[in-house]
């Protein structure tokens, strides 16, 4: 039986008690009263392991939760500290590749640069070499005009 219901019943009980006149004290009738007492000496232990049983599923389920939000913020951490991981790797990878791009762009410029110089010196020196030349066939050109003029000239 519910202790509040039994307790509700000890108060209709005192109010249905006669009181003496110029007291406070009233006349209660002793069965009645010995009847709820007893019912509630049967009922308390009862109520009281009710409500430890409500404690321990209390503090059992606080500890389940409390369990679950500690993996669950161990997990949390963990996958944070992969991310900051994947990210300060991703940060390098990126930094080293605009490093080697910018290294690639010196080289190709300084090779172009080279080859420029390169092609204009082979060009140079193959215009001074071809001067020569043109200036030998020239001479070559004149030493046999020069010979056919004598000889097609009358012997006089």
């Amino acid at each position: 039986m519910d202790i509040l219901h039994l307790v509700d019943r000890l108060e209709e009980l005192f109010n249905e008690s006669r009181s003496i006149p110029f007291t406070h004290n009233v006349i209660v009738d002793e069965d009645r009263m010995l009847d709820i007492i007893d019912q509630m000496r049967i009922s308390i232990p009862e109520e009281i392991k009710k409500a430890q049983q409500l404690l321990a599923q209390r503090d059992r389920i606080l500890a389940q939760a409390q369990e679950e939000a500690n993996r669950t913020l161990s997990l949390a951490r963990e996958k944070s500290d992969t991310l900051v991981d994947r990210d300060s790797i991703v940060s390098a990878a990126q930094a080293r590749s605009e490093q080697i791009i910018a290294q690639g762009k010196i080289e190709a410029e300084n090779t172009r640069h080279e080859a420029d110089e390169y092609v204009l010196d082979t060009l140079t020196n193959l215009e001074m070499e071809m001067e020569r030349i043109l200036s030998q066939v020239r001479n070559g050109i004149r030493s046999l005009q020069n010979e056919k003029q004598q000889i097609d000239q009358p012997k006089t």
